[in-house]
């Protein structure tokens, strides 16, 4: 059997966060009551006209200057002519051969493949091309029972960026790390909220299979209902191997749209796909082109440092590992988390502060199913309990025993460590007197460490612990020891 070459095109739909709609005022919010955030103009009833979001092309711009694509002059609208239930005017306004953005290219972050991917990334640093982004209005929602249909047209009209790459992919993988590296930009960015479980990002797949050696790509086969980044992973693997055993068999592959039931996990013949000219473009008669120039002045000032930026920083700026570095700056609010404790004592080494967020914070978020969003824990008060810990006021078990009540009860560490008594002693009189107390009594230790085996200090501090009840700073009891025993 001959060795096949996958290579795979995605187009992302990805809901802008505007308040109002693409094309009128009705607002653009979800979860609202069905079938309530509607007009004339996004319903397609006659004589509605469409009147153009100023806001929604400004975050588009943006998205493309962030993915270093390219804005023509002049851009215009069109009509896309297809009819579906859930198309309230049998036509899509749309852009078609002068989109909002052109070219560029999406980064994949290492630490956006899947985890069991990430020891055997094929093409560190790739950055997949992209063909265009254009500016739509989104359809209105489908719900599918068991004998009927119900369609929600609250989502009718919401802006919508489709986000076309190259067939530049080569694996499930790389999709995979593609869809999660774009949302993080996107997120990045303040363009959209990108919640797959809310449908603000949506996904199509197109994938074809050829022979080793041949040039022209296979037939095109784009998959359908993709709803998490788990599922578009399975599927293509599924609908990958699907079309190399129907090459083997000697099968003609078609152009076609296949649905994924994950349930199944297969996929199923849904219909031969169009070409564009059974789309029967035309330019939309109720809109005039739009000059870009100004647009892209007032947005401009606006792109964000992104997250390879932000790691690249971190890795600089606070000494952080670059797997720390990637982790941190992987959610923009993770970052700002990170950020906010660092800023609050600078005698606290950012990389401590690094360690505990990765290791301890994301510990128990990821425990418990929660966000950084929702953490109890404010950044605020980290930097508070890590300078009680490196100031010496506190030791490290001590340290883990406060987060633990601080992430349970919201309390500051202030209060919890005064409560349970945790207060260390750093008196020096007082602490000396305690060495004191062991040596006299010990005399064959300190013969011990001064006959050359001065792991025996550890001894005397530990008696010094005991004797304090843990209250002690070890640092301090093992210099004050150091001083008294090795002459």
């Amino acid at each position: 059997m001959p060795n096949y070459i996958v290579t795979i095109g995605l187009e992302v739909h990805a809901q802008l966060n505007t308040r109002s709609k693409m094309f009128c005022a009705c607002a653009a919010e979800y979860g609202a009551e069905p079938n309530t955030l509607t007009c004339p103009t996004c319903l397609g009833l006659p004589g509605a006209l469409p009147v153009l979001n100023r806001l929604a092309i400004e975050k588009t711009i943006l998205t493309g200057i962030m993915l270093n694509c390219t804005t023509p002059p002049v851009v215009k609208w069109d009509r896309k002519n297809y009819f579906y239930p859930d198309m309230p005017k049998n036509y899509q306004i749309t852009q078609f051969d002068l989109p909002l953005c052109l070219g560029g290219g999406v980064p994949l972050y290492d630490l956006a493949y899947p985890k069991d991917a990430q020891k055997s990334i094929a093409n560190p640093g790739k950055v997949v091309k992209l063909t265009r982004i254009h500016l739509e209005e989104d359809v209105a929602k489908s719900t599918h029972h068991e004998r009927f249909t119900t369609i929600d047209f609250n989502r009718a009209g919401t802006p919508l960026m489709e986000i076309v790459s190259e067939p530049d992919i080569d694996s499930a993988e790389e999709a995979f790390a593609y869809l999660t590296s774009l949302r993080q930009i996107l997120i990045y960015g303040g363009v959209s909220d990108a919640d797959m479980e809310k449908g603000q990002l949506r996904c199509d797949v197109n994938i074809s299979v050829r022979p080793e050696g041949q040039k022209e790509l296979g037939a095109k086969i784009e998959l359908k209902n993709l709803n998490s980044m788990s599922a578009i992973r399975r599927a293509i693997k599924s609908e990958t191997q699907r079309q190399i055993d129907c090459l083997n068999r000697g099968e003609k592959l078609i152009q076609s749209t296949r649905r994924w039931d994950d349930d199944l996990g297969e996929t199923a013949l849904m219909r031969t796909k169009e070409d564009a000219h059974d789309y029967r473009y035309l330019p939309d008669p109720d809109l005039l082109p739009v000059n870009t120039a100004d647009l892209i002045e007032k947005v401009r000032p606006q792109v964000p440092e992104l997250p390879h930026q932000k790691r690249d920083r971190f890795e600089r700026d606070f000494g952080c590992s670059p797997y720390d570095a990637g982790v941190l700056a992987s959610e923009k609010a993770l970052a700002e988390y990170f950020e906010k404790a660092v800023g609050a004592d600078p005698k606290v080494p950012a990389k401590k502060v690094a360690n505990w967020v990765i290791n301890d914070l994301l510990g128990v978020l990821n425990e418990g199913s929660l966000s950084i969003e929702d953490c109890p824990v404010k950044p605020e008060s980290l930097s508070a309990l890590l300078t009680a810990l490196e100031s010496g006021k506190i030791s490290g078990n001590q340290a883990k025993e406060v987060f633990s009540e601080m992430f349970s009860t919201g309390t500051e560490p202030a209060a919890i460590i005064k409560a349970k008594g945790f207060e260390q002693v750093s008196d020096t009189g007082a602490l000396e007197a305690m060495v004191d107390q062991i040596i006299a009594s010990a005399p064959d230790k300190v013969a011990e460490v001064r006959g050359g085996n001065e792991k025996a200090l550890n001894w005397f501090t530990g008696q010094v612990m005991k004797l304090s009840q843990g209250k002690a700073n070890p640092k301090i009891v093992t210099e004050i020891v150091k001083a008294k025993v090795i002459v």
